[in-house]
């Protein structure tokens, strides 16, 4: 099999791919109505539904999941027989932090330095794009080998599970022979990359109370307790002194085996400052794939510019646990629950509120899709061979479609590579990574219709 007519065919589709992208960057699509319109994520959805009908798909639909935002569905069917794939992807994004910080507004794609930059120009509005090229360029050379469902996710980056419910309600809908989820990413530009294993997540938010109000701190410093101070230690409670993650009765010594992330690597990816050292103990790759990792990701305090000489009466913190293969993520909620509840120093009042949970999830990459998919990878990367990593982040719904599609082959990519720098300012997407990997799952489509034929 030879990959130049698909290849060319992609690099021809490229310009339209970047001004569609752009037109999808511009919607402010963060599924939290107190940060963003719920009018920005309805036009988003509307935007991909609109796409998926250009591509002739047919039973297109806005389905309305119990989260309260909504998920774009729509069916491309194939020849007389043929397996049917699943190809999911989100059009909601995490919110863009300090904008000022970003080099260029981040609802704008921008190119510069080889990159396109925009908030979910990579996480995962990028993967939808993939989509649709893989799906153009096989139009274009002989049509589309295997049947399609699409289905594009509304709140994955919120975790709050509304795709994951309605799938449940509705078994039929996504049912597939096939699932691939562009959501993931190579291990560093150029090097094809399937991901074997995710991190599973829970989300709590925790609020201590100590006084009836806020007092002033030099006539009550010293003796009243102090609500922030008391956060500050509980928070301080969830890690040794090394950084590794310290809640009570969750195990922190598995080992990752596979492809490994040098310590050199981590520290130019992550942007590590030179002299702070990493946290944790084992190898990278234990740290971020095979352990659990706790996370401080909010904390409501007052700010220093206005601040008074007071002491806080309460304080509130949102936790973010990554929970690893092998451990079960609403289990590691009740051991984190209870950790909150009994480290909270001087008898402050504990509350605990869980906001989202997903488990984690681990593929069987010994299975023929596999196959089909090193195959197309060897062709659109030449020269390199398909490898299998990790992945520290969450997607939820994977092991909803595991449990609902038990025969199903669950495969991960994307354009999430350490580059893109997802959920931080001025992420990107590189075009050639987006180019590589649309004919990457162009070839594999047409390889796995073929497996199955036999």
């Amino acid at each position: 099999m030879t990959a130049r007519p698909i290849s060319e065919t992609v690099a021809s589709l490229m310009p339209r791919a970047k001004t569609e992208l752009a037109e999808l960057v511009a919607f402010r699509s963060v599924a939290d109505p107190a940060q963003f319109p719920r009018s920005e994520c309805e036009a988003a959805a509307d935007w991909v539904a609109d796409a998926l009908r250009a591509e002739d798909f047919q039973d297109v639909a806005l389905l309305d999941t119990p989260d309260g935002t909504q998920s774009v569905y729509g069916f491309l069917p194939g020849p007389a027989g043929a397996p049917t794939v699943l190809l999911y992807a989100h059009y909601d994004v995490q919110p863009p932090l300090d904008e000022s910080a970003w080099l260029s507004p981040p609802f704008e794609l921008t190119e510069r330095d080889g990159r396109w930059f925009g908030r979910g120009a990579a996480d995962c509005k990028g993967g939808f794009i993939m989509h649709l090229l893989a799906l153009r360029a096989l139009k274009a050379n002989g049509g589309v080998p295997v049947s399609v469902k699409v289905i594009a996710e509304g709140s994955e980056e919120q975790g709050t599970g509304g795709l994951e419910r309605y799938a449940e309600a509705h078994p039929d809908l996504l049912a597939a022979d096939t699932i691939v989820i562009g959501d993931t990413g190579n291990f560093r530009v150029g090097l094809p990359t399937v991901t074997a294993t995710l991190r599973g997540m829970t989300m709590l938010r925790v609020q201590l109370d100590t006084l009836e109000g806020n007092l002033h701190s030099g006539q009550f410093g010293g003796a009243a307790p102090d609500a922030l101070a008391a956060m500050i230690q509980l928070l301080a409670s969830l890690r040794a002194e090394d950084g590794t993650t310290t809640v009570d009765g969750l195990a922190t010594d598995a080992e990752w085996d596979g492809l490994q992330y040098s310590e050199g690597e981590f520290r130019t990816d992550a942007k590590v400052l030179d002299g702070v050292g990493l946290i944790g103990t084992g190898t990278v790759a234990d740290r971020i794939w095979a352990r659990p990792a706790v996370t401080v990701i909010g904390i409501d305090c007052p700010p220093v510019v206005g601040a008074t000489p007071s002491l806080q009466a309460s304080a509130r913190a949102q936790i973010s646990l990554r929970v690893p293969p092998g451990q079960d993520a609403a289990e590691a909620t009740k051991l984190l629950t209870a950790h909150l509840e009994s480290h909270a120093p001087w008898g402050a009042r504990v509350s605990v509120e869980q906001v989202g949970q997903g488990q984690p999830f681990r593929a069987d990459v010994t299975s023929p899709a596999y196959t089909s998919m090193a195959e197309a990878m060897r062709l659109a990367y030449p020269g390199e061979e398909m490898q299998a990593s990790g992945m520290g982040g969450s997607i939820p719904l994977c092991n909803t479609l595991a449990a609902l599609y038990p025969q199903a082959e669950i495969l991960l990519i994307g354009l999430s590579e350490p580059e893109a720098q997802i959920h931080a300012v001025n992420e990107s997407v590189s075009p050639e990574e987006l180019e590589r990997l649309s004919v990457t799952e162009a070839l594999f489509l047409r390889n796995y219709a073929e497996s199955k034929k036999g």
